[in-house]
């Protein structure tokens, strides 16, 4: 059976030494990280999502502001605000929680973010600075994956990674960051010829393709580790269940380790999240980032 790679327990110890850089960053520097969240409209799931950051941000010792607009805001007042935070010293993260109401262009909006405050790295400047290689941003669930991935693995110089979705949340920039550690990366999806097979071939394995339960056991490679990024809500038995992208009941008996659904990469993207803003914090003072 595979180890169970437990990402809550390394989210919590992630968000501990966040705490401890914060507080040498307020000693040595009197600065102090903080992360403006942007919630424009009324849909659940965003609503407990955005109160959970900003608990666990308050949490580290960082500051936390919350902008909750009402669903009618208009693009332009939005946008203002966002300019607004931009051009605010104290403010050194900002994230728009998406999606946002239809008639709001999300693609303007995250693009006026300030690349620098870009936490969220969904940015072209940020997306482009990664897959030329240069320091940059990056979007908090491919980063939390591969924070899981070298935990469990150490080196993945040499691996053969699939990634299993085309995304530009999670596909591509993990992809790019599997390069960066020197994996031999493909990208497959929905649409490749003979799945099954390509997988079949990985040491690596991240599935993010949105699809409940699609990844067999019979498509992992004997002592793989796997990496579900698939938040699935599915009802069984009369009852709703959250599954990953990965049939978990096979897969868990071939791979060599494998992160759950619940529990496995969620929790590392608020704590990442939490990570980058302290990256950013530091670049924008010009100070050298504490090791997390």
């Amino acid at each position: 059976m595979a180890k169970l790679i437990d990402g809550k327990a390394f989210a919590e110890g992630l968000r501990v030494r966040i705490g401890a850089a914060v507080a040498g960053l307020k000693s040595a520097h009197r600065l102090t990280p903080g992360l403006a969240v942007v919630l424009v409209g009324e849909d659940p799931a965003s609503k407990v999502y955005v109160a959970n950051k900003a608990k666990q941000t308050v949490e580290v010792g960082m500051n936390s502001w919350e902008h909750k607009l009402p669903a009618e805001t208009s693009e332009a007042d939005l946008l203002a605000l966002v300019t607004k935070l931009n051009n605010d010293p104290s403010v050194h993260g900002i994230l728009v929680q998406m999606p946002v109401p239809k008639h709001i262009d999300s693609a303007k909006v995250l693009n006026t973010i300030d690349p620098a405050k870009d936490v969220d790295g969904f940015h072209v400047v940020n997306v482009g600075r990664l897959s030329t290689g240069q320091e940059a941003l990056v979007a908090c669930t491919p980063t939390g994956c591969v924070m899981l991935a070298k935990h469990q693995l150490g080196d993945l110089t040499g691996l053969n990674a699939v990634v299993i979705g085309r995304s530009n949340i999670v596909g591509k920039p993990v992809a790019q960051l599997l390069l960066a550690e020197n994996c031999t990366v493909t990208i497959a999806h929905s649409k490749s010829k003979d799945l099954p097979a390509i997988v079949r071939g990985a040491d690596l394995v991240i599935a993010a393709v949105g699809r409940p339960e699609m990844v067999k056991g019979d498509w992992i490679k004997p002592g793989a580790c796997v990496i579900d990024v698939g938040i699935n809500r599915i009802e069984r038995d009369g009852k709703g269940k959250l599954v990953g992208d990965c049939d978990f009941a096979s897969c868990e008996k071939v791979a060599g380790s494998i992160t759950p659904v619940p529990g496995g990469v969620g929790p590392m993207t608020i704590a990442c999240l939490l990570y980058n803003t302290v990256r950013a914090a530091c670049a924008i003072k010009g100070v050298t980032t504490p090791e997390m």
